[in-house]
């Protein structure tokens, strides 16, 4: 062939190619406002490697390689996933408007297998939390919360009035809570400080029960709770508002953000105060402590491309327990962060970050106003996360972690410090075989420097889709470490006894087996979840003769099984449901003291309705959680463990009515009435609810950006 029919050809063949290929555009928008959905991922279904994000004006273009008929489908944080098919031949102009989900199961949830995955999809039981549901309640913090709205869950407190978590057997140092994916520094008796995870900023809660040492690594044996901020969505946005209760109990806060499309920015401040509440019966304890607390949180995203995306984020917390006449508890946080997230083709992405969180204590003498340091933990973690799909079939996730972690303590002989680092890489792999089959499995390796601690946690999980029902099955392996504070600590406790560490403990570790069934159907969903932990070598204080005081060591196995059932059921006309029920039987080894304060029964239970109008709308909610009674042994003497004496922590049942109501554009009025049927313990156990009757309270918020934006639907 000549050179001249060569290119001939060519010519006669070129349009042929640009005849097969077709470029489709459209936009992406919220169904309510119209603003544009940043972000908001596109796919062609027919071809697994066709997908893209809209940019800051929520457009987005994608290229089809053929003249064959598809469907493109778009999904967004929070929002229903929507569908348009493209007819054979046609490169039409698309517009989708997404509304926000009415069934939860279309969620993007992240926390269960660290990529985004439609909550319907994840192998493994993730509950979710959305912020509409708790503003809707009126709840000020994440004990609350919790306790509301998930059986099995118990805050309650210990020693000096610190706060305790019991959730299905393991305590604060088992469950694992994170801020927007990471650890919080500092502890106080075995927990983090909850009173800093405030709810002013929050998007969502998600939360994994069972073991998730893979992900995760130590301190998740029994869960993890991972509080997600929310996102700068609207061009800007400011919220005002503050709440008052009984007892003087006061909340303010502010919300300020923006978004430019390349540029967001969110500001959250809050403030609140309580005065002491005293106790209406005799107890354990007789008041509870006033206190105040401040915060504020900064958070900066800057995408120079569509490939890259900075973040980064500041805050400080203040506390200030009154809990002498002659001085005060403080406690301060300082916590920053820088992450880069960088999409490497349409397939792989890379995350790198950078956290640091140090959490202290000190003891203000309001005399001479001395402020004493008396306990420091400063956290610095570099982390790397790395992405790559298989088309539909599988992603392939793998990243580590290397921590810092150095701890002062008043509890150490002479105030003394220590310094560990920690080290850990993990892989994942998340399989789809078919459509109705999703198998993940997950390895990590962790390594602890003081406690000379190498371990392995696995974990395999299976999902299989049988019409509106799911069956999901896992094992994981659970693990943790032990603290620095439990292998060196030496503390006298009230000149009474001494509190010993043991640099030899072993590490807990757990086999946590879970099978689950859900139902979906329309408006209602169900699932029953069987769950079976076997934890080995649980760290806790003991009685040493020798040494004549308390000395940390390692218990004999112990099982702790149960059922964990949930129904819920939203329709259209505003009506929701929710029924959640758990039963916990923690079994512990032969000769072992009950010690146990796990109660075997739990319940929540949930129900409004909410209608909205042009210029006012309202939501009424009726909320309330049963605990049944359990019996433990508790010593009776510090220097002699024969002594001791069986105790049953009653019952109880609180419900709370709440009615929010929005009033014009951006009026909100919220009024609530707790512990409607007056329930009062007749002794105030620390296991008890420290409620000394009904209460009221009454919130105002204000959203400012409504009142000037003009492109609101009416």
């Amino acid at each position: 062939m000549s050179r001249r029919s060569f290119f001939g050809l060519l010519l006669l063949l070129w349009p042929l190619g640009l005849m097969a290929q077709r470029t489709v555009q459209g936009t992406v928008s919220d169904a309510e406002t119209h603003l544009p959905l940043i972000g908001a991922a596109v796919r062609v279904k027919e071809h697994a490697s066709l997908c893209t994000v809209t940019d800051p004006m929520g457009r987005f273009v994608v290229h089809l390689p053929d003249n064959k008929a598809c469907h493109v489908e778009v999904s967004y944080l929070g929002y229903g996933v929507q569908s348009r098919f493209v007819p054979e031949g046609k490169a039409p102009v698309l517009e989708f408007r997404l509304s926000e989900n009415i069934s939860q199961l279309e969620t993007v949830v992240v926390t269960a297998t660290r990529t985004p995955k439609l909550l319907k999809d994840v192998p493994v039981i993730t509950r979710v939390i959305e912020a509409k549901d708790f503003l809707s309640t009126d709840v000020g913090n994440v004990q609350d919360l919790l306790q509301a709205e998930l059986p099995g869950i118990e805050f309650t407190y210990s020693m000096n009035q610190q706060v305790s978590l019991n959730m299905q057997g393991f305590g604060g140092n088992s469950v694992l809570f994170l801020v927007d994916g990471e650890r919080l520094a500092g502890e106080t008796l075995d927990n983090v400080d909850y009173s800093r995870l405030d709810l002013n900023d929050v998007g969502r809660i998600e939360i994994v029960k069972g073991a998730a040492s893979s992900l995760y690594g130590s301190n998740a044996m029994g869960g993890v709770v991972n509080i997600i901020s929310r996102e700068a969505k609207e061009p800007w946005f400011a919220n005002v508002g503050t709440r008052w209760g009984s007892h003087n109990d006061w909340r303010s806060c502010g919300s300020v953000s923006f978004n430019t499309g390349r540029f967001s920015s969110s500001t959250n401040v809050q403030h609140t105060s309580c005065d002491p509440i005293r106790m209406k019966n005799d107890g354990d304890f007789g008041t509870i402590y006033a206190n105040h607390t401040f915060s504020v949180k900064e958070k900066m995203s800057f995408s120079p491309n569509n490939r890259l995306r900075l973040t980064g984020r500041a805050g400080y917390f203040f506390r200030e327990r009154e809990s002498m006449v002659t001085a005060h508890d403080r406690y301060r946080d300082f916590s920053g962060g820088l992450k880069a997230e960088h999409d490497i083709d349409e397939s792989s992405n890379v995350m790198l970050s950078y956290a640091f969180d140090q959490y202290d204590k000190s003891n203000y003498a309001l005399q001479s106003g001395l402020d004493v340091r008396s306990y420091s933990n400063v956290q610095h973690t570099l982390r790397t996360l790395y992405n790559h799909s298989f088309g539909t079939k599988g992603i392939l996730t793998v990243g580590g972690d290397f921590m810092r972690d150095y701890l002062m303590s008043y509890q150490f002989s002479d105030g003394g410090a220590h310094l560990q680092h920690t080290a850990d890489g993990f892989a994942q792999f998340d399989w789809t075989p078919v459509k109705k089959l999703n198998v993940i499995s997950a390895i990590r390796y962790d390594f602890y420097s003081q406690a000379k601690l190498h371990h392995v946690s696995p974990k395999l999980g299976l999902m299989y889709k049988m019409g509106k029902m799911s069956l999901r099955a896992s094992y994981a392996d659970g693990f943790r470490a032990p603290t620095l504070k439990e292998m060196y600590m030496s503390f006298d406790m009230a000149n009474i006894f001494m509190i010993y560490g043991n640099p030899d403990l072993s590490p807990e570790t757990s086999h946590n087996f879970n099978l689950a069934a859900e139902y979906n159907k329309g408006a209602y969903n169900v699932t029953l979840m069987g769950f079976y932990n076997r934890v080995s070598d649980r760290i806790t204080t003991v009685w040493s003769q020798a040494m004549n005081g308390m000395v940390y060591d390692n218990m004999q196995p112990l099982t702790i099984s149960g059922i964990d059932f949930n129904a819920s059921a939203r329709w259209d006309c505003g009506l929701k449901m929710r029924l959640s029920y758990v039963f916990t039987h923690e079994n512990l080894h032969e000769g072992d003291l009950h010690t146990s304060s796990t109660r075997p029964h739990t319940a929540t239970a949930r129900i409004e309705y909410g209608k909205n109008w042009k210029n006012y709308g309202f939501n009424v909610a009726l909320t309330g959680r049963a605990l049944s009674a359990v019996t433990c042994d508790e010593y009776t003497s510090l220097t002699d463990l024969s002594q001791t004496q069986r105790v049953t922590y009653p019952g109880y049942m609180i419900w709370k009515m709440s009615l929010l109501q929005q009033v014009g554009r951006g009026l909100n009025l919220t009024t609530t009435v707790d512990n409607l049927f007056n329930y009062v313990p007749e002794y105030y156990y620390n296991n008890s609810p420290a409620t000394t009757g009904t209460t009221v309270a009454l919130g105002l918020s204000v959203d400012i950006d409504k009142y000037f934006r003009k492109d609101i639907k009416k």
